[in-house]
């Protein structure tokens, strides 16, 4: 979630110089990709460039302000690759794993113990008499 707002604030702060100057913030855009791509290959000489999670956010961050047309010549990787890194920041806004709950919702303590000892004292009881007298008690479970 964090990382979803760091890249929506970076979205925005790019934005602004792009209003005022267009060209200009293009131009100065495509030199921030060119130079974090030197910075991603110096750390790599060696193997393949693998893309850290911070430069896939910068990248993706300042797609926005280079036109699409010069992604090919500018980025070093393809607009769907950008668009799919942008795309996923993006989607952990609509993610509410966090707040699936599944199954049963958990019984509380003293709950739990009050059941013990209602069939300890009732045993001709059965477990839907012991949960009417909980719910006339004010106590609903499962």
């Amino acid at each position: 979630m964090i990382v979803t707002l760091l890249y929506k604030v970076t979205r925005k702060l790019l934005t602004v110089p792009s209003v005022l100057l267009h060209r200009e913030t293009a131009k100065d855009a495509e030199l921030l990709v060119l130079r974090h791509e030197n910075a991603v290959l110096r750390r790599q000489l060696t193997g393949p460039v693998r893309y850290e999670p911070a430069d896939r956010f910068w990248f993706a961050a300042l797609s926005r302000l280079i036109p699409r047309r010069h992604w090919l010549r500018v980025f070093p990787v393809t607009p769907g690759t950008l668009l799919a890194w942008h795309h996923r920041f993006i989607a952990t806004k609509w993610d509410y794993t966090a707040r699936r709950r599944t199954g049963r919702p958990p019984t509380p303590a003293a709950i739990k113990t009050l059941v013990v000892r209602l069939a300890r004292e009732n045993p001709q009881w059965g477990h839907r008499r012991i949960q009417g007298e909980l719910t006339r008690l004010g106590h609903r479970i499962a």
